[in-house]
């Protein structure tokens, strides 16, 4: 069986993380469909497992979260007459919880918008932080429950609510209603008002339409399944941290939150494949088949 090197393995995620689709990968890789794919959710599980595990304890002054919408299969409208539709299929929102200061994607999660996944998002994210932060989000509501479930009285609290205009239905307009204004409401402990923003995970939203091709508007692209569409995300997690340079920091968030000492390489993402992959053993005789306990 013909086996990708790492070298190769590295290419085609560097690729994939710089926002090209599987089919234009394969063109220029000659590397096959079905290859790119496995080797896309490989790397998914790979890197969704080192950011649970090493991206925690983190200290963070500031942090912001937001969502993000995208969709699996078939837009939510057309799930119903769509065929053979998968579970999951229609919308797909991905939550981030963004560190202010290092740029650090702290936590992400993918599926619905409803309140049950703000709650699990909002303990993952509280799991994560070593300290007391001053916290903002938009004005969906579910934040306030989740907020208060997780973290009760131990966090500087308040939304951010915009104000739009009446909303344009001209034929052909996909963008949302004009944004008139904003106003900031404090909802627990004593945020900074000067600290209430969603500017930095917002542009964060910008640089994941940009970076993941499944993920850009008006195209055909997307993903098939919801899972693969979470590799997806966890892949360019693992990227945006640990490899990609912020420009006015100079080194990655990971480096800036202290959460790694040394600058990563999109070859470093290839080799977590490549450790995570089960090693094959030999089949002996039946008579030393055993298990050794300690």
């Amino acid at each position: 069986m013909n086996r990708l090197s790492n070298d190769d393995r590295a290419r085609i995620l560097h690729m994939l993380c710089e926002g090209m689709s599987i089919r234009t990968v394969t063109r220029l890789t000659g590397a096959s469909k079905n290859t790119v794919a496995k080797l896309l959710v490989d790397a998914g599980k790979a890197c969704a497992a080192y950011h649970d595990a090493k991206v925690r304890n983190v200290k963070a002054s500031r942090v912001q979260v937001d969502e993000i919408w995208s969709f699996t299969y078939a837009k939510q409208k057309n799930v119903a007459t769509a065929k053979d539709a998968p579970e999951g299929a229609g919308d797909t929102w991905t939550w981030t919880a963004l560190d202010s200061d290092s740029k650090l994607i702290v936590s992400y999660l993918v599926g619905g918008r409803d309140a049950e996944y703000a709650m699990w998002f909002m303990d993952d994210l509280r799991d994560r932080l070593a300290n007391r932060v001053r916290l903002t989000s938009d004005g969906h509501r579910a934040y306030l429950e989740a907020v208060e479930g997780a973290f009760g009285d131990d966090a500087d609290y308040a939304q951010l609510v915009k104000l739009y205009g009446p909303t344009i239905t001209a034929p052909g307009r996909y963008s949302p209603a004009e944004c008139t204004g904003a106003k900031k409401v404090r909802v627990t402990g004593s945020p900074n008002p000067t600290d209430v923003s969603t500017s930095y995970v917002e542009r964060q939203n910008l640089t994941m339409r940009m970076r993941m091709r499944r993920l850009t508007c008006l195209n055909n692209t997307f993903l098939k399944k919801v899972e693969s569409h979470t590799y997806a995300v966890a892949l360019h997690m693992m990227y945006y941290n640990f490899v990609r340079i912020q420009e006015t920091l100079r080194v990655t968030p990971a480096m800036a939150a202290s959460v790694t000492d040394r600058l990563w390489e999109i070859a470093d993402i290839a080799k977590l494949v490549e450790d995570a992959e089960a090693k094959p053993t030999k089949r002996g005789p039946y008579k030393k088949q055993c298990r050794i306990s300690n």
